[in-house]
């Protein structure tokens, strides 16, 4: 079987950024990605999302951003990423859902990853599988009985779904206040967090971008789970949440304690009706193929020097921790193909293939 300088998990930003990489390079390999068309995760995101809302994505490699700002996300990015495919004629192979990435048995230091009856010898794995597969959505009391419906992001089907129904939105996030910004003109909304939210008051400038990359990445580096940017950037409203605003929208409870039937109930007892609970709780990384290599500290997270994992250097990850921004993967997946030169330069020197 051949051996691959390195198998690329995914093919949204990141991996895309660590394919060109590796290409300039001249290093073997392939990109598996689990959906059937290219995307990554932007072609599953809600028709309502436009270009405006995500403010653009950043260019990759040798390219141009996308020029249209104001089409839906879900059709402009899918479309600048086909073309990207084809224009620098990266190897992505699809749809392949990978399921588990471990050592080879027959030694050697090579890494076998599995997908189904297929499997790829490699020196080496660069994981860009994202987070939009493993939406979270914390467990309380009470929940199976709700009588309404519950909703994930990864599920929301735009404003028009919820006209006349109540929604209770839960979390604290950028998403969170863009489903208030559309939900409240069109039906009554409540909003509940955990923690009471932090606005930011001040802009958005690069050297602020540059700050809370950088204490997430402190984060990752001690191996800890990886915090969103949005947790230490803070919120601010956008132009057209304003008129949500004007109704109240961003009037927040703290969390109820548990769900009933025909809503939820509050510590003080209170009760709030609710037709849909919409879930806006965030994601968890993709990582559960790499459970066989050992890869998490005692931390729960996974501790990286950049983007090549402290327990086991043939892993590079991107889109991870603070690199999840397309400014981020663009960065992480040059660096992740120098990591991967590097170990297969090591290889070839002195037969070095084994984790350490």
């Amino acid at each position: 079987m051949e051996i691959l300088d390195s198998i690329v998990i995914g093919a949204g930003q990141a991996g895309l950024s660590a394919s060109y990489h590796l290409s300039r390079l001249g290093l073997g390999h392939l990109v598996l990605d689990a959906d059937e068309s290219p995307g990554g995760a932007w072609q599953h995101r809600w028709d309502s999302l436009t270009m405006r809302d995500v403010h653009g994505v950043a260019a990759l490699p040798a390219s141009q951003s996308p020029a249209d700002r104001g089409g839906r996300a879900n059709a402009v990015v899918p479309d600048y990423f086909a073309e990207y495919e084809r224009t620098h004629d990266l190897p992505v192979l699809r749809p392949v859902r990978v399921d588990v990435v471990q050592d080879d048995p027959s030694g050697g230091g090579l890494l076998v990853t599995r997908a189904g009856n297929r499997r790829w010898l490699s020196r080496t794995v660069v994981n860009a599988t994202g987070t939009w597969s493993r939406p979270f959505v914390p467990h309380y009391p009470g929940m199976e009985s709700f009588g309404g419906e519950q909703l994930h992001t990864v599920d929301y089907p735009g404003p028009e779904y919820f006209r006349g129904r109540r929604t209770v939105v839960v979390g604290g996030g950028a998403s969170a206040i863009q489903f208030l910004g559309e939900l409240a003109p069109v039906t009554e909304t409540l909003w509940v967090t955990r923690r009471e939210p932090v606005w930011r008051s001040t802009d958005f400038t690069p050297d602020a971008g540059r700050a809370a990359v950088a204490l997430v990445e402190q984060r990752v580096r001690r191996g800890l789970p990886p915090a969103s940017v949005v947790s230490v950037t803070g919120l601010a409203l956008r132009e057209q949440e304003r008129a949500a605003q004007r109704l109240g929208a961003y009037r927040r409870r703290p969390m109820f304690s548990s769900v009933e039937p025909a809503g939820v109930r509050f510590d003080d007892g209170s009760v709030e009706r609710a037709d849909v609970i919409l879930w806006a709780t965030g994601f968890r990384p993709a990582v559960a193929h790499l459970a066989p290599l050992h890869l998490r500290s005692p931390l729960g997270g996974i501790a990286l020097d950049g983007t090549t994992s402290v327990a086991d250097p043939r892993i590079q990850l991107v889109g991870y921790g603070p690199s999840a921004s397309t400014i981020g993967a663009n960065r992480a997946g040059r660096t992740a193909a120098r990591g991967v030169a590097d170990r297969v330069r090591r290889h070839a020197v002195d037969g070095v293939g084994a984790a350490g």
